[in-house]
């Protein structure tokens, strides 16, 4: 029985269609629930803040004709299945696209909600002060070609050695700085555990050639290190840079503490406990403020195991250590004395639930602070990884200008 080459081609065409739009529709549907599992949450962040490059391929695999030249039941087999390719790579398309549209919504009133929240007032007369950066919240030739970086001038150095453990910062500086600048001390993730300073470094960079001080800072990890070893690395590196200002550069009384996830919680706690008015500000992406809340409602375990995690960190369990979840807390530690506050969080973080930013936005307003709370309806946890991305350019603007707002 001879095989009709033509109707081998056309099955073929109508496989390939079936099964981008299948696969189409499973990455999509990760921009619209919570991943399941941690190796699900990793693919969330591609879909989520990457997605956009794949809509063109599912609306062609969607759109472009093919023939069907099969006949009898094979014709009807493969015209069903090239027609359910067909509407799976429309539905993949659309959800691939609904990040970028609700980014746009985000968009649209962020620098009016921003300018209420930090007024950026009249520019001041001094050569080292720092304008944020012109045009829209998202562009769309930053999302196709990436943000263009002036070339800046990095350093390592190390801060401190306690118990003979050595521990270094990063430096990131422009060669057109204006001294003295003001300084951005940046704090990495990675569940108190691990990680590096070098992680997602496109954010250092762009604001050391906007005219900052970058200290992108190391610290030591649990459980080998619980509690309150970290916070006080922290703390270290900010006297550190204090001491050494003129030299590296920087203005030793204006400074802002930038952290994610396990690195947010320590920006926030330092910046909350300092009593030091030279810290002008706290920033923090997708962090817990309350541990004891983190323990008491953990989330899939399948992702991330956060009762462990938080254990390691604290040296045990909150019955074990309530004073160490209650020091660890930024939470409670807002006060008339609390500094500026920014906090960037997506509505549907697997890791750190997304009401942690929200209670924290809750008592800073309560107690009359200075607060602006990004809500990400799209992103999950590590939304910026992409620099380029929705998150990345949405986070990055509110980032620059409340940095010019609060270190005028």
């Amino acid at each position: 029985m001879m095989v009709n080459p033509f109707c081998a081609a056309g099955s073929v065409g109508a496989a390939i269609r079936l099964l981008v739009g299948a696969l189409a529709v499973v990455v999509g549907l990760l921009t619209v629930i919570e991943a399941p599992t941690h190796f699900l949450w990793i693919v969330a962040i591609g879909a989520t803040e990457w997605g956009y490059w794949l809509v063109p391929i599912a609306f062609a695999c969607a759109l472009l004709p093919f023939r069907n030249r099969c006949s009898g039941e094979a014709s009807v087999r493969w015209r069903g299945a090239g027609q359910l390719g067909r509407v799976l790579a429309l539905v993949g398309a659309l959800l691939l696209l609904a990040p970028l549209l609700r980014a746009l919504l985000v968009a649209e009133r962020l620098e009016q909600d921003l300018a209420a929240a930090f007024p950026l007032g009249p520019a001041p007369s001094s050569d080292t002060s720092v304008e944020p950066a012109g045009g829209s919240p998202l562009q769309f030739t930053h999302l196709l070609s990436g943000v263009a970086q002036e070339p800046v001038q990095q350093s390592s150095l190390v801060y401190a050695a306690p118990e003979g453990e050595p521990l270094r910062l990063d430096l990131y500086r422009s060669a057109s700085l204006s001294l003295p600048a003001p300084a951005v001390i940046v704090i990495h993730g990675g569940s108190w555990q691990s990680g590096d300073r070098s992680q997602l470094a496109d954010l250092n960079r762009h604001l050391a050639s906007r005219g900052y001080v970058v200290a992108a800072v190391g610290y030591r990890f649990a459980p080998r290190w619980p509690f309150p070893a970290a916070r006080n690395d922290v703390r270290a590196a900010v006297a550190y840079l204090q001491t050494h200002a003129s030299e590296l550069g920087l203005d030793p009384q204006r400074m802002v503490l930038l952290g994610r996830s396990a690195g947010g919680q320590l920006a926030l706690l330092v910046a909350y406990t300092a009593g030091d008015p030279a810290i002008r500000g706290a920033i923090a992406f997708y962090a817990p403020a309350d541990l004891r809340y983190s323990y008491e409602h953990p989330g899939n375990p399948l992702v991330l195991d956060s009762r462990g995690v938080l254990t390691a960190y604290l040296g045990g369990s909150p019955e074990q250590r309530p004073e160490a979840y209650a020091a660890a807390s930024p939470l409670n530690f807002v006060g008339v004395g609390t500094p500026p506050t920014l906090l960037i969080h997506g509505q549907r973080d697997e890791l750190v639930k997304p009401i942690q930013s929200e209670r924290l936005a809750v008592r800073l307003a309560q107690a009359g602070r200075s607060l602006f709370l990004l809500r990400l309806p799209w992103a999950t946890h590590g939304c910026d990884a992409n620099f380029s991305g929705p998150c990345g350019q949405l986070s990055t603007y509110v980032v620059e200008r409340f940095l010019a707002a609060v270190v005028r």
